[in-house]
């Protein structure tokens, strides 16, 4: 499908009331030092509203950046500038903003399947890394207007400070300041640098030989991404906290010649959820979190190298409970939400 986006305008959406001094430095805990500098991603698909009642783009895009403005004051790291991996500059610099106009029909992006495409609705490539600290913007948003009426949001925000439930509350919160549903300040939100450690982290990357054992029999290795925030001890926290709070389970190995079933993945990946409980996270919040934080790479390393030949990686995440489907800008909820392919 030739599809044809073409940006009108470019601008910076800084806060609406500035960031106090006492809050300016944010330093990253554990959990955000691990993720790469990569942004996460996310389209929402609005349906063309009745002709008769639909605004115009002005209108629309006006709203977008009055309410993303008063957002980025509630969430006020994210209206900052990452300082490589070790915070936040909390200084108001702001969020990109790009309106663009799409000249087909919005329909016939809903009745395609090709998740590449689905990048140029985005403000930038979500998988970019610059070593420009004036490059490192925490929130880019693109809002694209079609032909018919329809309406799509793109918006990537930086791994360093927000995963897929970090996206879903702030979008929720923006859209519901758009929408006049709530005032922003009923919006509460918690940063998880109270209840995880800081400490400063080195990685190592691990590099196999592809050739090494190639005449084995290939083994199947599962992981899962598990949301901790109602794991979280003494007492969980809410939905709306920032910051990378997940972990990563992983299954044990099992050898492709005892006939996998898809029952024996589920069961397999159900108790080694069931294994990040209270006693886990009391041990990730202690003195050695760090590495409790690594336990789930090392474990995925050692049976990596006790294969013995070639290993089959299962890597799964489920964003079915967050609220995506939720975030009404006044346009009535999106019929689709999605994310794009990582490379």
């Amino acid at each position: 499908m030739a599809t044809k986006v073409k940006v009108v305008s470019t601008e910076t959406i800084k806060p609406s009331s500035p960031t106090p001094p006492h809050l300016r430095n944010f330093s990253f805990c554990l959990l955000d030092q691990l993720p790469p500098r990569f942004y996460v991603p996310v389209v929402l698909f609005y349906s063309a509203p009745d002709e008769k009642a639909a605004p115009d783009s002005a209108s629309v895009s006006g709203n977008l950046k009055t309410s993303l403005a008063q957002v980025l004051s509630l969430f006020y790291p994210l209206g900052g500038r990452v300082k490589g991996n070790a915070g936040i500059d909390c200084n108001d610099e702001g969020a990109l903003y790009l309106e663009a106009k799409a000249h087909f029909e919005l329909s016939k992006v809903l009745s395609y399947t090709d998740i590449d495409q689905l990048q140029q609705f985005l403000p930038f490539s979500p998988y970019r890394v610059s070593t420009n600290n004036e490059d490192q913007v925490i929130v880019g948003v693109k809002a694209n207007f079609f032909d018919c009426g329809g309406i799509r949001i793109g918006i990537c925000i930086s791994h360093k400070i927000a995963n897929g439930a970090s996206v879903s509350a702030f979008l929720n919160a923006w859209s519901a300041i758009a929408n006049n549903g709530i005032d922003g300040e009923d919006i509460n939100f918690q940063m998880p640098s109270r209840v995880i450690s800081r400490e400063k982290l080195s990685t190592n990357r691990f590099c196999f030989d592809g050739q090494s054992g190639r005449r084995s029999i290939p083994h199947h290795q599962q992981s899962h991404v598990v949301n901790i925030r109602s794991r979280m001890r003494p007492q969980p926290l809410p939905e709306t906290a920032l910051g990378n709070l997940w972990q990563s389970s992983v299954a044990p190995l099992m050898e492709a010649n005892k006939g996998v079933e898809l029952q024996d993945f589920a069961g397999i990946l159900r108790n080694s959820i069931r294994a990040i409980n209270g006693q886990y996270m009391s041990a990730l919040q202690g003195q050695k979190g760090l590495a409790k934080a690594c336990e789930s790479l090392m474990a995925a390393q050692k049976l990596v190298a006790s294969s013995f030949g070639e290993i089959e990686l299962h890597k799964f995440i489920s964003w079915a409970r967050f609220s995506f489907y939720k975030a009404d800008f006044g346009w009535e909820r999106p019929p689709w939400v999605c994310t794009t392919s990582v490379p």
